[in-house]
C-alpha cells in the first residue's frame, strides 16, 4: 500500500496558517486531505468553522477533508487517523499537520523518522513556512524559532504582501533567501496560498527530487556562470553581471546592524570523496553538531560509484541512496547546510580532508 504523504505547515503567529486550513477544510477543490490541528495553536479553527462534541476529536467535514484535533502525542494521533481509515470509518489521501505558531518544526519532521508505525504508513513530504510580509522582519529578529521554521522549510511563502511596499517584500525575500537559498519564495498578497504549491513537493525526497527537477540543487549557478572558483562562502547579492572576483565573504544583514543566526553555506568540489573518510567526518560532525544542524542535503560524487549519490538529514537523523548514473553530465559534489552557528569554516575544511 503506498505511504500517505504528510505536509508539515509552519509560520509564526498571524501568518495566514489558520487562513489556509480553513480554506482546505471548507472549500471544494476535490483532494482528500486530513488536517491536525494543534489544540495549542492560536487560533482554533474549529471554533469558527466545526460544529462538534468536544469529545470528538477526529470530524469529517462536508468538502470530504478530516479535522483531527491533537490533544496529545502527535504519534498517538496519526496511528488514529490511519486506523480509523483502515477500517474505513474515514477516507484520506494525504495529511496536512499545522504546527503552533512557535513551534520547532524539528521534532515533528523528526517523527516520521523515528517511530516504526509512523514510518510505515506515512511519508513526510515537505515543510512549508509561511512568513508574515508585515511582521516577517521582527519577528524574525527577536524568536529563534521563527528562524529554525525557514530555515526547515522547502517551500516559504510570503503572505499579505499587499500590506507592505515592494521594497519590503524584496528585503525580507533577501533575508529569507540568505538563511535558506534553497527553498522557493513566492508572495502571495490577498487571498489564499494556491493548495498545489503547498502539496506533493517531494521536499524530502531526493531521489524523486532530482527526477522532477534535475538541477535544484544548482539554484544559484547562474550566478556564479563560470567563474571557476570555489563558492563555499554565503551570498547576498547577484553576481551574474558584476564581473568581479567574489572568494571573501559577504556578511548579510536582515536590517541595520542585525545578522541572523541561522545561516546556510554550500560546498563544491569536482573532486570525488572517499566514502569511508566522508561518513567518519559527517558522523563525528553530527554528534557534536546536530542539534544546530537543521536540513542538511546534497549530491555527491564519489569515488568508485558510477552513480550520483544523494544524502540528507534532519538534526542528527542522516540518510543517503544512490540515484541515477552521472552519464553525461559533470561528476560534481553539491552540499547545502542550513543552522545555527554552525563552524562553516571547520566543516568546509572537514569535507575538502574526505576527498579523495
Amino acid at each position: 500500500m503506498a505511504l500517505i504523504p504528510v505536509t508539515i505547515l509552519t509560520g509564526f503567529l498571524g501568518s495566514g496558517k489558520t487562513t489556509l486550513l480553513k480554506h482546505i477544510l471548507t472549500e471544494e477543490h476535490g483532494k482528500k486531505i486530513a488536517v491536525i490541528e494543534n489544540e495549542f495553536g492560536e487560533e482554533n479553527i474549529d471554533n469558527d468553522i466545526l460544529v462538534q462534541d468536544n469529545q470528538e476529536n477526529i470530524v469529517q467535514m462536508s468538502n470530504g477533508c478530516i479535522c483531527c484535533t491533537i490533544r496529545g502525542d502527535l504519534v498517538d494521533a496519526l496511528n488514529e487517523l490511519w486506523e480509523q481509515r483502515k477500517d474505513k470509518k474515514i477516507s484520506f489521501d494525504r495529511v496536512v499537520i499545522e504546527t503552533t505558531g512557535v513551534a520547532n518544526p524539528g521534532p515533528v519532521a523528526q517523527t516520521f523518522f523515528m517511530d516504526d508505525d509512523v514510518a510505515d504508513h506515512y511519508v513526510l513530504d515537505a515543510v512549508v513556512t509561511l512568513v508574515d510580509a508585515k511582521h516577517g522582519q521582527q519577528q524574525l529578529n527577536e524568536h529563534e524559532e521563527a528562524q529554525r521554521q525557514v530555515g526547515f522549510a522547502d517551500q516559504i511563502f510570503i503572505t499579505k504582501t499587499d500590506l507592505v511596499t515592494p521594497a519590503e517584500v524584496d528585503a525580507l525575500r533577501n533575508r529569507l533567501m540568505h538563511m535558506n537559498p534553497r527553498a522557493p519564495i513566492a508572495g502571495i498578497s490577498k487571498g489564499v496560498v494556491p493548495l498545489n504549491a503547498v502539496l506533493d513537493l517531494k521536499g524530502f525526497n531526493l531521489n524523486a527530487k532530482l527526477d522532477i527537477d534535475p538541477h535544484f540543487l544548482e539554484q544559484d549557478d547562474h550566478d556564479h556562470a563560470n567563474c571557476g572558483h570555489d563558492h563555499s562562502h554565503d551570498h547576498d547579492h547577484d553576481h551574474s553581471t558584476c564581473g568581479h572576483d567574489h572568494s571573501h565573504d559577504h556578511h548579510h544583514h536582515g536590517h541595520a546592524g542585525h545578522t541572523d543566526r541561522i545561516q546556510s553555506f554550500v560546498f563544491r568540489s569536482d573532486k570525488p570523496f572517499d566514502h569511508k573518510k566522508l561518513e567518519d567526518f559527517l558522523g563525528g560532525i553530527l554528534e557534536v553538531f546536530g542539534e544546530k544542524m537543521l536540513r542538511y542535503k546534497g549530491v555527491l560524487y564519489v569515488k568508485g560509484s558510477s552513480r550520483k549519490v544523494v544524502f540528507q538529514g534532519v538534526h542528527q537523523m542522516m540518510g543517503s541512496d544512490l540515484a541515477g548514473p552521472w552519464g553525461t553530465e559533470p561528476k560534481q559534489t553539491r552540499m547545502v547546510f542550513i543552522g545555527i552557528d554552525l563552524p562553516k569554516d571547520t566543516l568546509l575544511a572537514g569535507l575538502e580532508g574526505c576527498l579523495a
